[in-house]
């Protein structure tokens, strides 16, 4: 039996049963056909161009006719499977608990798009989103889990380059930033370093790493603040902790969050869990404080 003891109490069964390894060249395929076969939530589907897309959510209790606060919401999926679809039933807790409109990307996926066009197609989410009427472009905040969040990270960069109204929040979980991360914890759930090699070399193609891995740029300065929630157990806790620390090095607030003995995944796979309601209760915490600010 696998020795549970490093996991939080709430994440032990589900640890039990977890792969150390999710996703790996053979499983890739697999992985595609049920992300295909999910079925989502009710909501407005805009199609930007073809194999680019956002899912809108409204909050289900009116807030009035004023511009509104807003999330743009990128998925997780190691850079190479998943879709917006994923994510329904959390994109409307968001849209719920924060009062805001959220807009969850379909990206186009590695390694058939590799970089740039990833980040390319969550930039034209984000041009599309601060546009909208009943959005407060002053008030919109970029997030993402793991390559989401990675993507969300690569975003605050092309936006800081460009003419756009720059977003007011970056919500990064267990965020996928650095390719040269090659070895973490010893008790590693769903994504391991060879999942991550796997991820970043379909992600990157022959692209220029040290543009492309946000965990890799050495101007931090004039990015948004942060938060960056992660687990210890997770592969990505070392280089989220030290992107977290160099944006305040940088001059950015950065609210760092470690959950003991959790792992990667960990609120998608026991989203019921205690520890798994108080990240999400963090997570709208830190973004409430900056949309009232």
């Amino acid at each position: 039996m696998r020795s549970l003891a490093s996991f939080h109490p709430d994440l032990r069964v589900a640890a039990l049963v977890a792969p150390r390894r999710a996703v790996t060249p053979r499983t890739l395929p697999v992985l595609r056909r049920l992300t295909k076969a999910i079925r989502g939530r009710d909501a407005d589907v805009h199609v930007l161009e073809p194999g680019v897309a956002v899912r809108y959510f409204r909050p289900r209790t009116p807030v009035g006719d004023e511009p509104r606060p807003a999330l743009l919401w990128i998925h997780g999926g190691g850079y190479v499977f998943g879709r917006a679809v994923q994510d329904d039933a959390l994109c409307q807790r968001f849209a719920d608990r924060l009062g805001a409109v959220v807009a969850s990307v379909d990206y186009r996926l590695a390694p058939e798009f590799s970089y740039p066009i990833p980040v390319e197609d969550c930039f034209q989410a984000y041009r599309w989103l601060v546009h909208r009427p009943e959005v407060d472009p002053s008030k919109v905040v970029i997030g993402g889990a793991s390559a989401g969040g990675g993507l969300a990270a690569a975003l605050a960069f092309a936006i800081r380059g460009s003419d756009l109204t720059k977003p007011a929040f970056q919500l990064l979980v267990y965020p996928m930033l650095d390719d040269r991360t090659v070895s973490g914890p010893d008790h590693m759930r769903l994504w391991d370093e060879d999942c991550n090699r796997f991820g970043w070399a379909s992600f990157l193609g022959d692209a220029d790493a040290s543009i492309a891995a946000p965990g890799r740029r050495t101007d931090l300065a004039g990015l948004p603040p942060a938060w960056i929630g992660v687990g210890s157990n997770d592969l990505f806790a070392r280089e989220d902790r030290e992107y977290a620390d160099r944006l305040v090095e940088a001059g950015v607030p950065c609210e760092f969050h470690s959950v003991s003995g959790a792992f990667h995944g960990f609120d998608l796979v026991s989203s019921r869990s205690g520890v798994a309601r108080e990240f999400f209760d963090e997570q709208c915490a830190a973004v409430s404080k900056i949309l009232k600010a």
